[in-house]
């Protein structure tokens, strides 16, 4: 029976790490596509386990003195993914922004801080969001956030006038 136990928890927790797996392959759909000339580029994706991540973000959040705001944001997100690109060229983020308006994503915000760029994109039906995409743009390094969940057009414009203010 003790063996049993001990198969059976190493079973659950090999299921639950699955997803911090790292990968060099791509983990955002316009990425996944093997026919688009990448040249140079690096990959490295990951999904975010949230059972692991919410607590230590709501941790942070609630000593910052504004974070209370973004915490019941927080609680509405379902699934993060985030990937890497090192020699990405602008070419490929330009048809990365056509991919995404030919997909119905609205550009809501761009951030410029200390030569890099932050764009913030989702996409909405009705009154709910069920994912935004936030791309930062440092030269040749790229990094994307896919987030999913149910936000309001109200939690994202929080989210951005926090941001923005700091």
């Amino acid at each position: 029976m003790k063996i049993f136990k001990i198969l059976l928890i190493g079973i659950c927790t090999i299921f639950l790490m699955q997803s911090c797996v790292v990968s060099e392959k791509p983990n955002v759909e316009f990425f996944s596509n093997s026919d688009y000339d990448y040249q140079d580029a690096k990959f490295v994706s990951f999904n975010v386990p949230l059972f692991l991540a919410k607590p230590y973000i709501k941790k942070a959040l609630r000593e910052d003195e504004d974070g209370e705001a973004l915490v019941a944001m927080v609680k509405k997100v379902s699934k993060i993914k985030i990937m890497t690109v090192e020699n990405g060229s602008k070419a490929m983020l330009k048809d990365y922004a056509s991919y995404l308006n030919n997909n119905n994503y609205e550009d809501w915000a761009t951030i410029k801080h200390d030569g890099n760029n932050v764009n913030i994109r989702v996409k909405q039906k009705g009154e709910s969001i069920k994912n935004m995409l936030i791309t930062v743009n440092s030269n040749k390094e790229l990094v994307f956030v896919d987030v999913k969940g149910n936000f309001t057009a109200d939690d994202i414009s929080r989210m951005i006038n926090n941001v923005s203010d700091k």
